[in-house]
């Protein structure tokens, strides 16, 4: 045959997730920590390396890791389930939970993989903007679960890529108004300290996701974890892919989550850091900046596709442009990095504007000399 069946309609007009491998000598747009694993842990996993046995499968469900995510959330490991990355488990969900004839109730702008799954799993999306602000409309969302047609809600929180949180009590407030599985997306949570475990024993359809990516330095493993009730991670490992998390991953997982204390400080820092570009990009009469609490900072620039492009290819400095996106025009989001990095950032930026209102100030300048001679003309 020289022609090729096509793939599932449904996957025509999908824009795959778009993970650009953009370099620059200073990486600000993936939400990474910015330093590598802390030198002591480094050097216990070196000195136990020729011990690990490469050539065996992985344990299929992270006991080990399980365990201790468990003992630290005072749960027990029939409540965790471990993937690969947040994305995966994300994915599992929309496997069990949506489906065609199934229906995610979506509050964009938000993380785009909640929608590019659904539309994979051919689950229907009901999509609810947020505000100017980008606070979740709660009364719309309350009235529209009221219909008890939605079966999945996720909800970003802090919200990737805005950082602002939703209020606590409207999230019981949907909690309450359904039976849909309502997944809470904590993977921020080191960073803004808020979250729904406690409200786990009074709400089976809570689930909690939480990553090893951002807080911990592991965004090169890929390691993601649930928290949530008994029967909902059941019905997850019914989907899940097979060993989908390496030995590798979960034996340095495990081992991060041992000395997790150890990062504690690095949180901090980036936590003033994240203060710092906060307070930076808001003394800029050009820039309007979002409220945080990730690792992250959402601004508004006019052109703001052009300052992406001069800050990479003048200063070496990549941020995320999401100025294209629904909702989000002219927006830009910058990681928290080193105190280095974000001054660098700062002052990448800084110039850049001062550019650019110098070439205004030039441009009108001319404007009004051309005026003038015109005048003179007459």
């Amino acid at each position: 045959m020289k022609s090729i069946r096509p793939a599932r309609p449904e996957l025509e007009y999908l824009v795959p997730y778009d993970a650009k491998d953009i370099r620059a000598e200073v990486m600000l747009a993936a939400n990474e920590h910015p330093s590598n694993l802390p030198g002591e842990i480094v050097e216990k996993l070196s000195d136990r390396l020729s011990e690990f046995r490469f050539n065996r499968y992985p344990d299929p469900m992270a006991s080990k890791l399980r365990e201790l995510i468990a003992e630290a959330n005072g749960l027990e490991p029939a409540n965790i389930l471990v993937g690969n990355g947040g994305d995966e488990l994300i994915f599992d969900i929309l496997l069990a939970w949506g489906g065609p004839g199934r229906t995610l109730l979506d509050l964009p702008p938000t993380f785009s993989m909640y929608g590019i799954d659904a539309q994979v799993t051919g689950t229907e999306v009901v999509r609810i903007p947020r505000d100017a602000e980008f606070e979740v409309d709660g009364e719309t969302v309350l009235a529209r679960l009221s219909r008890g047609d939605i079966d999945v809600v996720m909800i970003s929180h802090p919200n990737n890529p805005t950082g602002n949180i939703a209020p606590e009590t409207l999230l019981i407030d949907i909690l309450n108004a359904t039976d849909a599985l309502v997944l809470v997306d904590e993977a921020y949570f080191e960073f803004s300290r808020h979250t729904m475990r406690p409200h786990m024993e009074r709400h089976p359809n809570l689930v909690i996701l939480r990553t090893f990516s951002k807080a911990f330095s592991l965004a090169g493993l890929r390691v993601g974890y649930l928290l949530g009730n008994e029967e909902v991670i059941s019905e997850l490992t019914k989907v899940r892919q097979p060993y989908s998390v390496d030995s590798f991953a979960q034996w340095v997982a495990a081992s991060v989550f041992r000395e997790r204390v150890v990062f504690q400080q690095a949180i901090r820092d980036i936590m003033r850091g994240r203060d710092t570009l906060m307070h930076g990009l808001s003394s800029m009469e050009e820039v309007t900046v979002f409220p945080s609490e990730a690792n992250f900072v959402l601004f508004r620039v006019e052109h703001a596709s052009a300052l992406w492009r001069d800050l990479l290819h003048n200063h070496s400095v990549l941020v995320r442009d999401f100025s294209r996106a629904p909702g989000l025009d002219d927006c830009l989001r910058v990681t928290v990095g080193s105190d280095q990095e974000n001054e660098r950032f700062l002052a990448a930026v800084t110039e850049v504007l001062s550019q650019r209102r110098a070439s205004q100030i030039l441009g009108n300048g001319a404007h009004s000399r051309h005026g003038t001679v015109g005048e003179l003309g007459y």
